[in-house]
């Protein structure tokens, strides 16, 4: 496996993760096609200017053009100031091979080994039990439930903290 920045050229990627009613239930159903390749373009100049880690995970270097889901960590306002998040989507077709957890771990180790981002912050839904137990099985905190807002929808998720410096889990 290895993770590459995203491109302009990952809309259909970016669609087969988006705005698919499987890829998203758990974010409160698609979003509109609509934008997307406008979304992709943002992701790509962020990802180009180092002001976020949007990595595209690639199942196997000797297809490079295969693409299996993404990886981010980013920075943004939160409720209570400045966050780092991490997130990741895997496609259906690549789920179930350590794939999410894997581009997880290594964007966690970037962050500890370059001494950035500070805590790191993620937020599955409840019901995610695929997600939440990569954030356990990393040595996420579980902090508590809350409410989110994402894409204007509010969603039921655990809250998950991890300082890459001192709290990774071991290989």
């Amino acid at each position: 496996m290895e993770l590459r920045d995203v491109v302009p050229e990952d809309v259909d990627a970016y669609v087969r993760m988006r705005c698919d009613p499987v890829m998203t239930a758990d974010l409160g159903g698609p979003l509109p096609r609509d934008g997307m390749a406008d979304k992709v373009r943002r992701d790509a100049r962020d990802a180009a200017a180092d002001v976020a880690w949007i990595k595209m995970i690639v199942p196997d270097p000797a297809a490079p053009d295969v693409v299996a889901g993404t990886v981010t960590l980013w920075a943004h306002d939160g409720e209570d100031g400045p966050v780092s998040e991490i997130g990741w989507m895997v496609l259906p077709e690549f789920q179930g091979r350590g794939l999410a957890k894997r581009g997880a771990r290594a964007l966690l180790e970037r962050a500890r080994d370059e001494h950035r981002w500070g805590v790191v912050h993620a937020f599955p839904a409840t019901g995610n039990g695929a997600s939440n137990g990569i954030c356990r099985s990393l040595g996420f905190r579980f902090g508590a439930e809350r409410e989110v807002t994402f894409a204007g929808r509010v969603l039921r998720v655990n809250h998950w903290a991890i300082d890459p410096r001192t709290d990774l889990a071991p290989v």
